[in-house]
């Protein structure tokens, strides 16, 4: 073999790996996006990965994921959606944020969607109907805003004194009205007084709180929403320093140092966002796959912060919970 035909044919065989590399197809991306903050629900993003995991997908080996926190900042939505329309990516996910999952129905009707929701999907016209969805999103309902009737009632059962109750919502949230409408008909029926509180910034909490401590109110509810959840620490603090009673959507906050917390498992309602993240990876359309529906809520008790506000926990909530944290 003659010495330029040899150094060819080395070259041509080095080259085949390169070659063969640059024809793979890049990887799938997914953007991710919460109103909440990364540090606030990092242990979303793990459930997420968990969820992708279960369908073979694993971030960076066979699939990309970009994270995108709003931090309550909702005004973001429209620029951010536009821009990632426009790259194409391979799917967009929005659990447990309305919000987002509204901006991205908006966006676009061909990139596949999956949601987390606290209303119920068909009222927001996310889908058709939740057995056959029919468009390009499907997801998870959690039922938030329908358990605060329940959490009121939680509320009351712990602080029985307790007729004039503050509730905290953000008013730039789509969920503050339906939020509004099951607490004022829960109180209604409860016999208590409740006085709305609104706050979209965290000094707006402060000069609520400053408020609802000048004006002794028994004690607070604080609504379902992402805002409030990048604001948790905030809140637990201000809630201590003030002698306030709060309940709160999610056990987030009661691992912050909230008092209690009624509603779903919302890590287990993010897993299964992923889960059908990567039904839809593998080929599963959207429009067939049914909108679930949560079935695991949980109760969670601090009884540190109760016995710090001079309360004595009931023994039948004690029993009732599905976690306390001494």
């Amino acid at each position: 073999m003659r010495r330029r035909e040899f150094i060819t044919l080395v070259g041509g065989a080095a080259a085949w790996p390169i070659a063969a590399r640059a024809q793979q197809p890049a990887m799938p991306v997914i953007a991710f996006i919460n109103g909440s903050s990364a540090v606030a629900t990092a242990h979303w993003r793990a459930a997420f990965r968990n969820g992708l995991n279960e369908t073979g997908y694993t971030e960076g080996r066979n699939v990309a994921i970009e994270y995108h926190w709003l931090e309550g900042r909702y005004d973001r939505l429209p620029a951010l959606l536009a821009e990632i329309v426009g790259r194409r990516v391979a799917l967009i996910a929005t659990p447990a944020s309305t919000p987002a999952s509204l901006a991205a129905k908006s966006a676009t009707t061909t990139i596949p969607i999956v949601f987390g929701v606290s209303e119920d999907p068909v009222k927001l016209d996310l889908v058709a109907n939740l057995a056959r969805p029919g468009g390009n999103a499907t997801g998870i309902n959690f039922f938030l805003t329908e358990a605060g009737a329940k959490r009121l009632g939680l509320l009351h059962d712990l602080v029985p004194a307790a007729v004039r109750i503050a509730v905290m919502i953000d008013p730039s949230s789509v969920t503050a009205e339906p939020t509004l409408r099951e607490v004022q008909k829960a109180a209604s029926a409860l016999g208590l007084q409740i006085q709305i509180f609104n706050a979209s910034t965290g000094p707006e909490i402060e000069t609520a709180f400053v408020t609802i401590s000048r004006e002794r109110t028994d004690a607070l509810f604080v609504a379902p929403d992402a805002f409030f959840g990048s604001r948790r620490v905030q809140l637990a603090i201000l809630a201590a320093r003030n002698g306030i009673a709060a309940s709160y959507s999610n056990r987030d906050f009661v691992d912050a140092g909230g008092l209690i917390s009624y509603g779903t498992n919302i890590a287990d309602s993010v897993r299964q966002v992923g889960v059908y993240a990567g039904k839809i990876l593998a080929g599963a359309k959207p429009a067939d796959l049914p909108v679930m529906q949560s079935t695991k809520f949980e109760l969670v008790i601090n009884l540190q912060t109760a016995r710090a506000l001079g309360l004595e926990v009931p023994s039948g909530l004690l029993l009732a919970a599905d976690e306390v944290i001494e």
